[in-house]
This record gives C-alpha cells, sequence and structure tokens, in this order.
C-alpha cells in the first residue's frame, strides 16, 4: 500500500532564483552549501530535462552513501517538477518506490516550496515514521540553506 507525506518551506527568497539555485543547479550548489552532508551531486545521464539521472553521494553523517533519482519531470516556467528515486537510499532495503512532487510558490516578496512525495513500503516494514521525519528536515534544512545564500549573494540565479 503506497503512502503519502508533505512539507511545505516558507522563504524568503524568490520563486524563480530558489527555483534553480536548488533544484536545478544543485549538483553545484549542494555540495558547496551542506558539505558535512553532501560529498557531491554527479550527473549520471540526460542533460537536465526529463530522464535525466543524477547521483547525489552523503557523508557518513547519512544512514546511507549514496541515492540516485531520475527526472520525471521539470516544467521551469511553472517552477515544478518531478523525481523518482531509482537506486540507492533506502529503496530496496525500506521501500520499494518513493517519487516526489516540487513546486515553487511565489509569496509576497519570498516564496513556498512545496513538496509532496508518495513512496511504497516493503512488505512487513512498519514503522517508517523516523525515516520520514528525517527527510522533511533535510529538505527543509536545504531550502533554508539556499535561502541564506541567495540572501548573501542576490545577483545570483537571478
Amino acid at each position: 500500500m503506497a503512502s503519502n507525506w508533505s512539507v511545505e518551506v516558507e522563504t524568503k527568497a524568490p520563486a524563480a532564483p530558489l527555483f534553480k539555485a536548488t533544484f536545478t543547479d544543485w549538483h553545484n550548489l549542494g555540495p558547496k552549501l551542506l558539505p558535512d552532508i553532501i560529498t557531491g551531486v554527479t550527473p549520471l545521464s540526460g542533460d537536465g530535462n526529463p530522464g535525466s539521472i543524477r547521483q547525489i553521494n552523503f557523508t557518513p553523517a547519512v544512514p546511507f552513501s549514496f541515492v540516485k533519482e531520475r527526472l520525471d519531470f521539470i516544467d521551469h516556467d511553472k517552477l515544478e517538477l518531478k523525481t523518482s528515486v531509482v537506486e540507492g537510499g533506502d529503496l530496496g532495503k525500506k521501500f520499494e518506490s518513493a517519487t516526489s512532487h516540487i513546486k515553487v510558490e511565489p509569496k509576497g516578496n519570498g516564496s513556498v516550496v512545496k513538496l509532496s512525495a508518495a513512496y511504497k513500503p516493503i512488505p512487513g516494514v512498519v514503522d517508517v515514521a523516523e525515516d520520514i521525519k528525517k527527510v522533511k528536515e533535510g529538505f527543509v534544512g536545504s531550502v533554508k540553506a539556499v535561502e541564506a545564500y541567495l540572501a548573501a549573494n542576490p545577483a545570483a540565479y537571478a
């Protein structure tokens, strides 16, 4: 049985630069902003369009060493994307599948980042609440790190 969860993050950063920095240029910015968590983000295939796959490598602070995700959909005008985990993380250990839908919406001078995720636990895996809590915290931390970066570098990603 598939399950869902969601989280929203309000920021003072404008929507378009936040989307670009957090989601389309994360392979460059992520390791710089979160070096205690991310050792690198490597594009494995594709050119950033649907079907592209990237690998995010983690430090020992994370309980797994990497996750590979496929970009299933992206709309740069609507600031929206969908991804699927294709390897790594807890895929095959706790989850049969995991997908996410992210949308960045303008709000005043800032923005709101909305993440909704769907996952299918492996039969017999009952409690994933702590895993979901950590993913939410990591997502919020990533968005807040980009928000701080954009505040300190207002011309970046403009």
